[in-house]
């Protein structure tokens, strides 16, 4: 087993006033070579956006983007046709393929927007571009781990172009638990919203990234009550 472990105060930092965003891999005018990605996980941003504001139209090219919002709500338009506002407790995906244009804006005048914005590289080029989102309120399990995004497209959660599965963990209460790779050839990161769990006696807080690959499976123990994303990518891709 090999393992990586990216403390939340060692992530990138950029304040655009109307944008604060914490880059776990190199990202814009943050660069780090030691963190260039995590196999097929290229960016894992964590933004606040003020009242009003958002990102202009944008395109994008071959890469699948996820986006979970954490609080408020984010108004999303492209070139596809598609207009929607995605809130906490929805997951969000875009396959830009061939190439998609789009926009992101704070749909409220009065709040912040926190999201994490997520980039997987494909495991196909030039596809067609694709547009999904799911509300994963009614699918979430107690204490547990919730799958939200998986390469099929019937099953559980949305679904993208890589061999990759995300599960979302909720917990109110200690708990050991195990996590079983879908493929040996894969990694897991593992990226705390919230609370803290240990992993191979490495202590996790809020904000902190886990990286381990060249397993099987893993433990990991909730200390109290947490909420986890685990993240499950080729590292060869």
């Amino acid at each position: 087993m090999k393992t990586i472990y990216h403390e939340a105060k060692t992530r990138g930092h950029a304040d655009h006033g109307w944008l604060k965003s914490y880059h776990s891999f190199s990202f814009a005018n943050y660069h780090n070579p030691e963190r260039m990605h995590f196999g097929a996980l290229r960016v894992l941003n964590d933004d606040v956006v003020a009242a009003g504001r958002g990102f202009g139209t944008h395109p994008h090219r071959n890469m699948e983007i996820i986006s979970i919002p954490l609080q408020g709500d984010l108004k999303h338009m492209d070139d596809m046709g598609n207009s929607t506002v995605i809130k906490q407790g929805d997951i969000q995906v875009m396959s830009a393929g061939s190439g998609v244009s789009h926009s992101e804006f704070n749909k409220n005048n009065d709040q912040e927007v926190k999201f994490l914005q997520i980039w997987i590289f494909p495991n196909q080029s030039e596809v067609t571009p694709r547009y999904d989102q799911i509300s994963i309120f009614d699918k979430e399990v107690a204490n547990g781990l919730t799958q939200i995004v998986s390469p099929n497209t019937d099953d559980d959660g949305v679904w993208i172009h890589q061999d990759a599965w995300f599960y979302l963990g909720s917990f109110n209460m200690e708990k050991s638990g195990n996590y079983k790779l879908k493929n040996n050839h894969n990694g897991v990161y593992v990226f705390v919203l919230d609370g803290e769990l240990e992993i191979n006696g490495q202590l996790l807080q809020a904000r902190d990234g886990y990286g381990i690959w060249e397993t099987d499976s893993f433990s990991y123990h909730i200390k109290s009550k947490a909420k986890v994303l685990f993240m499950e990518v080729p590292m060869q891709f």
